[in-house]
């Protein structure tokens, strides 16, 4: 199964340049905390998984709420994500924005995009991921660890645990 993925993802790290692309569309699916499904124009459905972040699982403690979360920011939006990379699963792995107009009294309007996944772990409903922290931007990867530190210490979201397992702990104990 191993040999597998190795050929997988030597095949796939020649195409990696052409995932550096953007996709928009209206997200039709949520499947947890950090994964959701994106509907684009042409009615092609991408799965995406949210970079820099790592929810927790549904059976895990605040797994349902951290869904809501997303699901409450995203869904029947539309989304653009930059894609970075297709994980194992074949999924996109991006950063998500929601786009859209903020005006100022009605005089001056201009482009907002609103990171989700900055938003997941601001709002105490996932992690910083950083085991992958290097693939951030380095602006990125500063404004995600103090959202999370900033969560962490208000105790918000899943920070309210006393004890809160990280989802890649949690998925390897697991058989």
């Amino acid at each position: 199964m191993k040999s597998i993925a190795a050929v997988l993802g030597a095949l796939l790290i020649p195409l990696a340049g052409a995932w550096a692309a953007t996709l928009t569309g209206r997200v039709v699916g949520v499947h947890d905390g950090d994964s959701i499904t994106v509907l684009d124009d042409s009615r092609t459905q991408y799965k995406i998984r949210l970079s820099g972040i790592d929810a927790p699982e549904l059976k895990q403690a605040f797994g349902t709420r951290s869904k809501q979360s997303l699901a409450d920011m995203v869904y029947d939006k539309q989304v653009t994500v930059e894609r970075e990379k297709p994980d194992r699963y074949g999924r996109i792995v991006g950063v998500v924005y929601i786009v859209g107009q903020v005006c100022i009294r009605g005089v001056s309007c201009q482009e907002s995009k609103t990171d989700t996944g900055l938003m997941q772990v601001a709002s105490g409903m996932a992690w910083h991921y950083k085991q992958y922290a290097r693939e951030q931007s380095p602006t990125d990867r500063e404004r995600y660890a103090t959202e999370e530190k900033q969560a962490r210490d208000a105790k918000r979201g899943l920070w309210a645990d006393a004890n809160p397992v990280p989802p890649w702990e949690w998925r390897r104990n697991r058989p």
